[in-house]
């Protein structure tokens, strides 16, 4: 790499470190931001030593843990706040650096500059460390002595005395000495296991009562802390509970579990050590701890993010899809990730447990012995395309990819983009005398214009009862049925051209959400005074500023531009575009013809609004147009005539070599 290259990555570097950094301290004022006496009482601590640590049933370590952190009860509540909070918070940036280090060689050079400020980054987002900064939680500091203990300490008695004080603030981390064993560093081994036996049996010295509490009542702290049941425990216990099993029933079933758990994620472990994957397999045992320990708490899961270290799939399409899955899981809440239905309850409580179930037992973590370690099969690109109209500058910000995306990622992507345009559009501005008013300023401009047809259709389809079904039917449910039919299609049909489809929608509605913050509109049913039916939700009460139920739901003033329109004509364009035979297109064009209908015969729209939704479709096209080209692009393979249609465009294409990137 060139000077000019090392410059490009050293200022990505910085401004990801900076990145970083703004990040922890945002998570330090969020925690500073709680008061004192609150923040002190979060320890769950007596306040004075003798008291026991487990009157309350509150506090969740150990009792080792709790002598070392019983006299800091004591301490001034504001300094202790902010040197707790600080010190978690460098904990968590030296599990970075030591992980980013730890990385199985060789390691790319970009890689090797980035890999630290990008774990870091994502580490201080993830929902564990979120909660691990709070006051008395302690999972922070056994995952950096682990990590230590394995990369950064030499000599096997100080490692192993790093992972037995680790197990004795978590009991379930001395799983790793079974991996320090089986990967042939059983001296390690035996310096954890009686590192962990002498700090216990200095707790039990010193409190006997609180041992007695934690090992033998509450069988090595299950019940303690919050319900276990509850969703913050992420462990194969607490999702049978969860599943509603208890009794005998379920202890044989949970130990039959976490016996299998034990038995391949240890192996596994073990495998990927011996491999020359020390990251991973760190990454896998304390997976396979936390699920496996009676109570696996949330902030205790910072091993799942670790297991990104691990490469999966031959194709490097596909690479991408392991982490992504990871940081997602990992980063935002559960109902973001799937769909609040009740068929999805069972996977949606429990998506930090799958997370850590994956790594320490189902995916397939390619071995550094595989032809495909260090090179995939490459993704397949096409030539760039001229420009069709010589004023309309292109910037190919990316290569035109001719296979399929992987589907697992897609699936990902498109839920959590969908997910998130949900809670930004219920974010917009709601005022209702600023929508009010300016649903008034549509209308007068739609009478200026004569187009002010609302009132007359509304009426006409009250009047006809059949009329009225049948919108209120296309309305309901039309929406996205055909939008997600029609990207199911052209992804296993037409691959090139649902990369083309897909983008262009994704990029129509990221502008339309500038509309509903910018232009928070009542639609006509919400006016009032103006005699408009809703003849979808029904009578809504206008005196009630809630106007009803579905004011609770979604934003009901973020109604310009109307992507009930946008989105249908994105679908007649597609369809007719790319449908080969003329009752098809002529389906196309039906479609979003029928839906402006439905919009304005059910005062869920002004005509204005559909003309907003179809400005930003356009803009959606063009924007994919500006940045990679026009669309039907035809590669001329090796032995195929010019101008017919490439193999690429399905999954057994012939390779198509990447060109030079300049027009």
């Amino acid at each position: 790499m060139g000077g000019g290259g090392s410059g490009r990555l050293g200022a990505v570097r910085l401004l990801l470190w900076a990145l970083a950094a703004v990040l922890t301290i945002r998570q330090a004022a969020a925690v500073l931001s709680v008061p004192p006496g609150e923040w002190l009482s979060g320890f769950h601590l007596p306040g004075s030593l003798p008291g026991s640590l487990y009157d309350a049933a509150q506090f969740t370590g150990t009792p080792f843990a709790g002598l070392v952190l019983k006299p800091l009860v004591g301490l001034a509540a504001p300094s202790l706040e902010v040197a707790w909070t600080c010190v978690t918070l460098l904990f968590v940036a030296g599990i970075g650096l030591v992980a980013a280090r730890a990385l199985p060689d060789p390691v790319p050079r970009r890689t090797a500059w980035l890999a630290a400020p990008v774990l870091v980054a994502l580490m201080m987002v993830s929902l564990p460390v979120r909660e691990a900064a709070s006051p008395g939680q302690t999972a922070v500091l056994p995952v950096l002595l682990v990590l230590l203990a394995f990369f950064r300490v030499p000599g096997e008695r100080p490692a192993g005395f790093l992972v037995g004080l680790a197990a004795a603030l978590q009991p379930a981390l001395l799983l790793f000495a079974p991996l320090l064993w089986l990967s042939g560093r059983r001296p390690t081994a035996k310096a954890a296991a009686v590192t962990f036996a002498g700090a216990t049996a200095l707790s039990w010295a010193s409190l006997p009562r609180d041992s007695w509490t934690y090992w033998v009542e509450h069988l090595a702290g299950t019940g303690l802390g919050g319900a276990p049941d509850s969703l913050a425990n992420q462990s194969v216990h607490g999702a049978l509970l969860r599943f509603g099993l208890g009794g005998p029933l379920e202890i044989a079933l949970y130990l039959t579990l976490a016996a299998a758990i034990l038995w391949f994620g240890l192996r596994r472990a073990a495998g990927y050590a011996r491999d020359g994957q020390l990251l991973l397999a760190v990454a896998v045992t304390g997976c396979v701890a936390v699920a496996v320990s009676p109570t696996g708490w949330r902030h205790q899961l910072l091993w799942v993010l670790l297991a990104v270290a691990g490469k999966v799939g031959r194709r490097a399409a596909d690479r991408p899809v392991w982490p992504v899955a990871v940081v997602l899981a990992m980063t935002l809440p559960s109902d973001v990730l799937l769909p609040n239905l009740a068929a999805l309850a069972p996977v949606r409580d429990n998506v930090l447990l799958l997370a850590a179930l994956a790594a320490a037992c189902a995916v397939p973590f390619l071995p550094r012995s595989s032809p495909y370690w260090h090179e995939p099969v490459p993704t397949r690109y096409g030539h760039p395309a001229p420009a069709r109209w010589a004023r309309v500058p292109l910037l190919p910000f990316w290569r035109r990819v001719l296979s399929r995306p992987n589907l697992l990622l897609e699936l990902l992507l498109i839920r959590v983009g969908y997910s998130l345009y949900s809670h930004i559009r219920a974010a917009a501005p709601t005022s209702r005398s600023l929508a009010e008013g300016n649903g008034s300023q549509i209308l007068g401009i739609e009478r200026a214009l004569g187009i002010d047809i609302e009132h007359a259709v509304n009426q006409a389809v009250v009047n006809t009862p059949w009329l009225e079904a049948f919108f209120n039917f296309y309305y309901t449910s039309f929406h996205f049925v055909v939008p997600l039919a029609i990207l199911a299609v052209l992804y296993w049909r037409r691959p090139g051209d649902y990369r083309w489809a897909r983008a262009s929608l994704g990029l129509a509605t990221v502008i339309a959400l500038a509309g509903f913050w910018l232009y928070p509109l009542a639609p006509p049913r919400l006016m009032p005074g103006l005699g408009f039916v809703d003849t979808v939700h029904g009578v809504q009460d206008l005196a009630n500023p809630s106007y009803g139920a579905m004011t609770a739901i979604s934003n009901q003033y973020a109604a310009m531009p109307s992507l009930h329109f946008g989105w249908s004509l994105w679908c007649g364009i597609v369809i007719i575009t790319l449908a080969p035979k003329g009752w098809q297109k002529l389906l196309g064009a039906l479609h979003p013809t029928i839906t402006v209908c439905a919009i304005v015969a059910t005062a869920n729209h002004w005509v204005l609004d559909a003309v907003g939704g179809a400005a930003v479709v356009g803009a959606g096209f063009g924007l994919v147009y500006v940045l990679s080209g026009p669309r039907g692009l035809r590669v001329a393979l090796p032995g195929q005539r010019a101008g017919a249609e490439p193999a690429a465009q399905g999954e057994d294409a012939a390779r198509v070599p990447e060109p030079a990137r300049s027009r």
